[in-house]
C-alpha cells in the first residue's frame, strides 16, 4: 500500500499525453514537451484499433483526434493549442520569438503544416480517396500535397533569409516543432525526394542530432511496434 501511495503521489502532478506513435500531430506535442523539459505520462491511443472512439477518450477530445494533453482539470485536444499552452505555462526556453516578423513567420510555417499538408494525410481522407478514386491513388495524393507544402515553406524560408541552424534562426522555435514530424514522415513513409528541398533536408539533419527531437521520434515511443 505504501508503495502504491508513493507511486500515486509521484504521478499526481504529471501531465498526461494521449498519443499514437505514428501520428505526426502527437509527434509535435512530444517534441514541445521535450523541449520544455516537462515530465509527462504517455497514454497510448491505438488509432488502427479505433481506440480514439472509446467513450472515455471522446470525453477528452470530442473530435476523436490525438494528441490530447491533460494537465489537472485542463484538457487540450489539438497540437497547436498544446504548443501554445506549454509556451504560456513554461516560457523557457521560448518557442515563439518576440520579434514580430519572426513570430509571424513561425506561425505561418506551423500553419502551412497544420492546415495545408497534414490534414490531407488523415487516414479517413486517404481511405476515401482509395474508395472513390482507386487503390494506390492515395499515395500520389499524399505526395502531391506534401510537395506543394514543402515547396511553399522552402521558398518562404529562403525569401525571408532567416534560416540559421534551424528554420527561423539559431534557436529551435515553433516552426521546427511542426516541420520535424512532417519531414520525418515525408522521408520514412511517403518517399519524398528531399533533394528538391535543400533547406528542409538540412533542417532534418539538425533535428536528428537534437536530443529532444530524437526522443520524440515515432520508433522511440512505448506503443511503437518492436520492428519499427
Amino acid at each position: 500500500m505504501a508503495e502504491a501511495e508513493t507511486e500515486a503521489e509521484a504521478t499526481a502532478g504529471r501531465l498526461r499525453l494521449y498519443s499514437y506513435w505514428r501520428s505526426s500531430c502527437s509527434h509535435r506535442a512530444r517534441i514541445a514537451l521535450n523541449l520544455k523539459g516537462v515530465d509527462y505520462e504517455y497514454k497510448a491511443v491505438n488509432l488502427v484499433k479505433g481506440e480514439q472512439s472509446d467513450p472515455e477518450f471522446v470525453k477528452l477530445n470530442p473530435m476523436k483526434f490525438v494528441p490530447a494533453l491533460v494537465d489537472g482539470d485542463s484538457v487540450i485536444g489539438d497540437s497547436y493549442a498544446i504548443a501554445l499552452y506549454l509556451e504560456d505555462k513554461y516560457p523557457e526556453p521560448p518557442l515563439i520569438p518576440h520579434d514580430l516578423q519572426k513570430k509571424a513567420l513561425n506561425h505561418q510555417i506551423a500553419g502551412i503544416v497544420a492546415s495545408g499538408i497534414q490534414p490531407f494525410h488523415n487516414r479517413s481522407v486517404l481511405r476515401l480517396i482509395g474508395q472513390k478514386v482507386g487503390a494506390g491513388e492515395s499515395v500520389l495524393w499524399t505526395q502531391q500535397q506534401t510537395e506543394r507544402g514543402f515547396t511553399a515553406i522552402e521558398n518562404l524560408i529562403q525569401l525571408k533569409g532567416c534560416a540559421g541552424k534551424y528554420a527561423t534562426g539559431d534557436e529551435v522555435q515553433l516552426a521546427d516543432v511542426f516541420l520535424a514530424p512532417q519531414i520525418c514522415g515525408a522521408i520514412e513513409v511517403n518517399q519524398i525526394d528531399m533533394s528538391n528541398y535543400p533547406t528542409l533536408a538540412r533542417l532534418h539533419s539538425e533535428y536528428m542530432a537534437h536530443p529532444a527531437f530524437v526522443a520524440a521520434l515515432p520508433g522511440r515511443q512505448p506503443d511503437a511496434p518492436s520492428s519499427s
